[in-house]
């Protein structure tokens, strides 16, 4: 098999630690894992098994073509997007629930005699989800778990409070076994945002959406190869629309990595990679499929060597002007995943 120029560390220990420090902050409630969009980016079946080792019981992707990936684990699995006609057939097979979020999704679901569900009720987002005055087209429905989705919860605002008392005035009046409002920034919000389960997403892989969390640690970490070690003199110019110019001669080491593959454009400048305890800046733009670094300070750096990125999450975010999910969600299908554990 040929390997890649880039690749991706992976920190299954960490993962772990990350879902544990989340169990913690829940309290009494169960915390479950979003696994979406293929694990946030880093392997929905590699990261899955590692919760479940972990002690996590609970799973939520957003379709079915991601529930079926997940299948051959025989896990408790949760279709956040509820389900399609298109999707009955393999629904109606059990690898996992439907989230039920439309009147036409409860009708097809009581027509099919479809089973256990979760439903989703809308709170105030306004995306997915029944509205309260909904709530009779439930009866009858076996409902596992009933769930809303906080808005704001990485922000200090009323409207938290208001989603949650919303929330809280449901107990009771579905017969649902559980109930569920929390995603990681609603665990940090406190105990009266846990009800029954906890639906973590972004924090489980090192990103950190509120202060509270601060014990959360990075779990990937992108590498990429030296393609070509270089000096460029003073006065030269580096890469697209020449941004960055050499105040001195200066050594730099081009990388095999870019922004098709999710190593976006605003790192431009910005960005950095990692030796030891060296940062080493980029320099100029980040283009489809290369960067610059000033590799000055580390003359021992050559051609086929590998740079660990610097990617902490919400200094990244900072930096390039994407949000933590985007960053994780983009990594390409050209990294190599390398778990240790």
């Amino acid at each position: 098999m040929t390997s890649a120029p880039l690749r991706l560390r992976l920190d299954g220990a960490t993962l772990a630690d990350n879902w544990r420090t989340l169990a913690a902050m829940s309290g009494g409630a169960a915390c479950g894992a979003a696994v979406k969009a293929d694990g946030y980016g880093l392997g929905a079946v590699d990261v899955a098994k590692r919760l479940a080792a972990a002690g996590c019981r609970d799973f939520f992707v957003a379709t079915w073509a991601e529930a079926a990936a997940l299948a051959p684990l025989g896990l408790p699995v949760t279709v956040l997007h509820g389900v399609r006609d298109e999707d009955m057939a393999l629904a109606l097979t059990g690898i996992a629930r439907p989230a039920l979020n439309t009147a036409h999704q409860v009708a097809r679901w009581r027509a099919a005699g479809g089973g256990a569900c979760d439903v989703m009720i809308d709170t105030g987002m306004n995306r997915l989800g029944l509205s309260v005055d909904d709530l009779p087209l439930l009866e009858g429905l076996v409902i596992e778990t009933l769930m809303s989705h906080l808005a704001c919860a990485d922000e200090d605002v009323a409207m938290n409070e208001r989603q949650r008392a919303a929330f809280a005035a449901l107990a009771g009046r579905t017969g649902a076994k559980r109930m569920s409002l929390a995603n990681s920034a609603g665990i940090a919000l406190g105990p009266d945002y846990a009800f029954d389960l906890t639906r973590p997403g972004l924090a489980l892989y090192g990103g950190i959406p509120r202060g509270e969390l601060g014990a959360i640690r990075q779990v990937a970490t992108p590498e990429a190869q030296i393609l070509q070690r270089r000096t460029v003199p003073a006065g030269q110019t580096i890469g697209y629309n020449a941004t960055w110019t050499a105040p001195m001669a200066t050594e730099v080491a081009v990388l095999n990595l870019g922004y098709a593959d999710g190593y976006f454009r605003g790192f431009s400048n910005t960005g950095a990679a990692r030796l030891g305890g060296q940062v080493l800046p980029l320099l100029g733009r980040v283009s489809m499929d290369l960067i610059a670094i000033d590799v000055t300070a580390a003359p021992e750096l050559a051609e086929g060597d590998w740079l660990a990125l610097d990617y902490a999450l919400p200094e990244a975010s900072a930096r390039s002007g994407m949000s933590q999910y985007e960053l994780l969600t983009s990594l390409g299908d050209r990294f190599d995943r390398l778990w240790s554990d």
